[in-house]
């Protein structure tokens, strides 16, 4: 799975706990969108501050799970449909 930072956002204070519960390699964020799935991160203002992307179905699950066991909720957990370009969106609840 690759992560990007988006430029001009400041990361979550729960930030390094994601870097150190994933396995994620940094990727410019033009490739990160290029994955087939992504998840969004929000900081404390709202704003996606993260994305994660996926190739396999498998790897985006694992990713979720990690997620939701850090405290965090999918804001898109009981749609199909996609936000921001996003598969799933993570923040505190």
């Amino acid at each position: 799975m690759k992560t990007t930072l988006l430029e001009g956002k400041k990361p979550a204070h729960f930030d390094k706990h994601i870097i150190g519960n994933l396995l994620l390699d940094v990727a410019p964020v033009e490739e990160v969108r290029q994955e087939k799935l992504l998840i969004g991160v929000r900081n404390e203002a709202g704003e996606i501050y993260r994305l994660i992307g996926a190739t396999k179905h498998n790897s985006f699950m694992n990713a979720v799970e990690e997620l939701f066991d850090l405290g965090l909720v999918d804001e898109l957990e009981d749609t199909e449909e996609t936000r921001d370009g996003c598969d799933a969106i993570f923040s505190e609840p």
